[in-house]
């Protein structure tokens, strides 16, 4: 099932995606929800990231990589949009925090300033506004010109969501954010995402089953056939895909009967 159109950030249609002739994903269809997180869950190799990378081309980087059918963001196909704008909307946020080995300040002031941002007043308030909405500026107000690699991991992973905050996209996309944080950490990055989802739409990859049931609205499990191509079993409201599953595929999984 898919959930309602009614408010639908993405529209996917057919997505097929392969890394030379090895296909990684099959058939996905999928309306993304705006302004809620949907959770992407499944055993490692199923194609979770794959699919998570195309809604801002990331996998055009890949050598060899190629795909079919249709994404939509907002009525319009990816593929008619600019790229710099397209990834400028869609961020994305890894599973290891990767800030850049220059101050805080720099750090989150670095997307502004490549897409021509130049008054340092205009930067300090667009640094202290992502740090707000990231909920770090209170942590870090004062030692702002401090290399972002003191900080606590946790904290680095907080800044990188206010560095794709900082130019202002519509869209965050994370790749497993708190699998390398310790538990207090991980439950201040769930919270966070929390009260992101007034303004932005997400998209997270987990393999923790509590946090897709925890943190997420929607949950879309993914398997691999016998080719191992990654394919969408289901997808719902979250509450039903883990106590009301339409498939056993997925109720065996959200078990561990597999995976």
């Amino acid at each position: 099932m898919t959930p309602e159109k009614n408010g639908y950030k993405f529209t996917v249609n057919d997505l097929e995606v392969f890394y030379g002739e090895f296909r990684a994903l099959k058939n996905v269809c999928m309306d993304i929800k705006a302004n809620a997180i949907t959770a992407l869950i499944g055993p490692s190799g199923c194609g979770k990231s794959t699919y998570l990378r195309a809604f801002n081309r990331m996998n055009d980087l890949i050598p060899n990589t190629t795909s079919t059918g249709l994404i939509e963001k907002d009525s319009t196909r990816i593929q008619e949009l600019d790229v710099v704008e397209l990834r400028k909307s869609v961020g994305m946020i890894f599973q290891r925090p990767n800030p850049f080995p220059k101050s805080i300040f720099d750090n989150v002031a670095y997307g502004p300033r490549a897409h021509g941002v130049k008054s340092i007043s205009l930067l300090g308030e667009i640094v202290e506004r992502s740090l707000r909405k990231a909920v770090l500026w209170d942590e870090v107000k004062d030692t702002l010109n401090k290399s972002a690699l003191a900080l606590s991991g946790g904290q680095q992973q907080r800044l990188c969501i206010a560095r794709a905050l900082a130019v202002e996209p519509d869209v965050l996309l994370m790749d497993e954010p708190a699998s390398a944080l310790d538990p207090i950490a991980t439950l201040k990055i769930e919270e966070l995402i929390q009260e992101l989802k007034q303004n932005f739409t997400i998209i997270i990859v987990t393999h923790n089953m509590q946090q897709a049931a925890r943190a997420s609205d929607f949950t879309a499990f993914f398997n691999m056939d016998e080719d191992r191509a990654g394919y969408l079993v289901e997808y719902d409201l979250t509450d039903k895909v883990f106590t009301r599953p339409e498939k056993q595929l997925t109720e065996d999984y959200i078990t561990g009967r597999f995976g």
